[in-house]
């Protein structure tokens, strides 16, 4: 990885506060984002425990990635983080404290749409700190079998992320692509409000492990054989662009800049942390070890 040159670190300008419920626990969930200090990162306060605990919004915090981002360990453990982290990150927020009376953000509608209305609405405030823009030498390749991920240096200036999705030639979901030079403007119209999606199938067995008992088809996108049900999309490639959304959240996770282009292919929360472990490795020469610290 090289060093390409910094920018100035920002927090929100004021507090937000945003209700809603959450998705995996079906409980009401009250959110607090808080402007923080310079080199704070973004840090998850648990409101419900006693006495409140925190956990770093890190790669090395990452304990689960099976369908969504985990981090920390139970009790003090944070669930689907990935949707307010890629607005956080998409919106380049580096330093704010997450407040939450349960395990998980607010569902909202899937999206990241709420969080970013919020956040653009309250505004940003410049700090002294700075964030290290990184890029990588050479390719750094992850390969599956059936799947790929990928992150290439790039002539921009930017991150830019391509995914590649394909379920098979019997999925009700088509195989399609997206392709996104990824800034706040991009993120805003092309991303952020992109929903999570389920096959049919993959609904009712989550339901069945106690997980989105309370959700209704207008509530997630979810496919059957003949494509959304009761839901319309919002982009005709819209389950590409969340992919894309996911990935913004989980390499947010390394905790600086990344300048290149990212290609997933049939990847997911595994293969995305993988990455972002690949990366921090390549910056510091070792992997996360529970230690958060900012590239310098």
């Amino acid at each position: 990885m090289k060093r390409l040159g910094y920018r100035r670190q920002r927090t929100i300008a004021a507090p937000i506060k945003l209700n809603g419920t959450g998705f995996v626990t079906g409980k009401p969930i009250q959110l607090r984002i808080l402007p923080a200090p310079a080199d704070t990162g973004l840090i998850f306060i648990r409101s419900d425990l006693s006495p409140s605990a925190t956990v770093g919004a890190h790669v090395s915090e990452v304990t689960g990635t099976y369908r969504r981002t985990t981090l920390g360990n139970a009790p003090i453990q944070v669930t689907l983080v990935e949707h307010i982290l890629a607005s956080l990150r998409g919106l380049r927020v580096d330093n704010c404290y997450i407040e939450l009376n349960g395990p998980e953000p607010p569902g909202l509608d899937g999206s990241a749409a709420g969080f970013c209305q919020e956040i653009v609405s309250t505004g940003f405030r410049l700090q002294d700190g700075f964030v290290t823009r990184w890029a990588p030498h050479r390719p750094i390749i992850l390969e599956y079998a059936g799947a790929s991920i990928g992150f290439y240096p790039d002539s921009g200036d930017q991150l830019k992320i391509t995914y590649f999705l394909d379920y098979g030639p019997r999925s009700p979901i088509p195989p399609q692509s997206h392709s996104e030079t990824i800034s706040p403007e991009t993120f805003i119209s092309a991303i952020s409000n992109c929903r999570t999606f389920v096959l049919e199938s993959e609904a009712e067995q989550l339901q069945k492990m106690g997980i989105g008992r309370h959700l209704t088809y207008q509530e997630l996108l979810v496919f059957g054989n003949h494509g959304p049900i009761d839901n319309s999309l919002r982009f005709a490639d819209e389950p590409a662009r969340h992919k894309i959304l996911d990935l913004i959240g989980d390499l947010g996770l390394c905790g600086f800049d990344l300048v290149g282009h990212v290609i997933a292919c049939r990847t997911g929360h595994p293969q995305n942390i993988e990455l972002a472990s690949k990366i921090y490795q390549g910056v510091f020469g070792l992997k996360p070890n529970g230690n958060f610290r900012r590239a310098a």
